[in-house]
């Protein structure tokens, strides 16, 4: 569908309304409520009105921004992602390794994640399951975009490395995050090599 941008509604820039400011709060307060939600009760186990109660918000409100509890989570899982991956962009244009371990660190602390891989690791396995679409594709262009912020190569062997590498993280104790991924980041060649010098799929071992 294509949309002709003479007849959108202007706003003068730096402006938000206040209905927006709002919104947009509710929903930040939804997706803390749901990580909170899932680290005290497990995924499973916590209801719509568990997050709506530690989001600090009416059950009435949650629904008018999420109808499905599975909703709320694909936001946050969303939510996180992006931001995670705006943060390692910045961090990978300065350091790669840094940027590696930060996203390792993230994932290894997660209280969220670290409940659901104590309680229900086959739901944690199917959010880490290396496969295609959904948040799959959200991480994938996040591993793209930091390895090219560094001026590394963005080939598919070599994002699938990466992206191995840190699903090992997911809701797990980490150990020397910053050797690990300083290793990862030396092995991978610059922008203008066409073939990635890793071998092997398997992550870097501790």
């Amino acid at each position: 569908m294509t949309v002709d941008a003479s007849a959108l509604p202007l706003r003068e820039r730096g402006l938000r309304s206040r209905a927006g400011n709002a919104m947009g709060r509710t929903r930040a307060a939804v997706l803390d409520g749901a990580g909170r939600a899932i680290e005290k009760h497990g995924s499973r186990r916590a209801t719509m009105a568990d997050i709506a109660n530690l989001a600090g918000v009416a059950k009435g409100t949650l629904y008018n921004h999420f109808r499905t509890k599975d909703a709320v989570y694909a936001a946050a899982l969303d939510t996180g992602l992006r931001s995670l991956a705006e943060e390692c962009v910045a961090a990978a244009a300065e350091d790669l390794a840094d940027a590696f371990a930060l996203a390792a660190e993230r994932l290894s602390t997660s209280a969220p994640l670290r409940r659901i891989a104590s309680d229900e690791p086959a739901v944690l396995a199917s959010l880490a399951a290396v496969g295609s679409g959904g948040e799959w594709d959200v991480a994938r262009e996040s591993v793209r975009a930091t390895l090219a912020a560094a001026g590394r190569t963005t080939a598919e062997p070599a994002v699938d490395v990466v992206l191995r590498w840190l699903v090992s993280f997911v809701g797990n104790n980490a150990r020397d995050i910053e050797g690990q991924a300083a290793l990862l980041a030396q092995s991978l060649p610059p922008a203008s090599v066409a073939s990635p010098v890793v071998e092997s799929n398997d992550p870097p071992t501790d």
